[in-house]
């Protein structure tokens, strides 16, 4: 990853949009049913808005620049470079984290719920009970 990239990564990271920064007040420390999400990601010559690296998803937020003929076959061939690493790329546009963050989250729950490995952790022995040896 070039060194310029990281730099950029940096910028976006301090100059968040409005939509950015309500979307990461819910997705930050792992408030959205314990995922782990990192923000302005280098992912090949890309940077993600969002990235749960655990469940391989991405989440990209669009402004209006976003919603022209030119801009969505970038956003499509930006998308399909990035799902080819083995991501899923979610979609939404800002004004629709304004006004339905709800409906977000729960479509990004599912997302990561259907995606991210379960981890099953070893019981603990119950107290009392040593380990035999035979």
């Amino acid at each position: 990853m070039s060194s310029n990239l990281r730099s950029n990564a940096r910028t976006l990271r301090k100059n968040s949009t409005d939509a950015e920064r309500l979307l990461w007040a819910a997705l930050r420390d792992h408030r959205l049913n314990g995922a782990g999400f990192r923000r302005q990601v280098p992912i090949k010559s890309y940077i993600a808005d969002f990235v749960c690296h655990a469940a391989k998803l991405v989440i990209e937020l669009d402004g209006g620049q976003h919603f022209s003929d030119k801009a969505e076959q970038t956003d499509a061939m930006r998308s399909a470079a990035i799902e080819a690493l083995g991501f899923k790329v979610l979609r939404f546009g800002n004004n629709d984290v304004m006004s339905n963050r709800a409906g977000i989250l729960e479509t990004i729950a599912a997302a990561v719920a259907e995606r991210a490995p379960t981890l099953t952790l070893p019981r603990k022995r119950e107290r009392g009970q040593e380990k035999q040896t035979s």
